[in-house]
């Protein structure tokens, strides 16, 4: 994916116009103000994805570090104290 860069002039100039293209096109636009990279905008599809994706990503690693601390147990210890709780509810 090529990177797209604009100076904050042109965000100002053509606010609807780079809103329509980060929709469509769903790639990142990287805003500069005085030569320097200073915001990243894309459109809310790709965000809301990348969001979902980090909190997955944290999940596992949460799994992961509950794994290595031995925190874990047979899947036929939990299955069995989920089936007694649907029978008791």
């Amino acid at each position: 994916m090529a990177t797209r860069i604009k100076p904050i002039s042109y965000l100002k100039a053509n606010a609807a116009e780079v809103l329509e293209q980060l929709r469509s096109q769903r790639q990142p636009l990287v805003i500069t103000q005085n030569g320097e990279a200073a915001a990243v905008l894309q459109d809310v599809v790709s965000y809301d994805e990348i969001q979902e994706t980090l909190a997955l990503l944290k999940i596992l690693a949460l799994g992961n570090e509950q794994v290595q601390r031995g925190k874990i147990k047979p899947i036929v210890q939990v299955v069995g104290r989920l089936r007694g709780r649907r029978r008791r509810g």
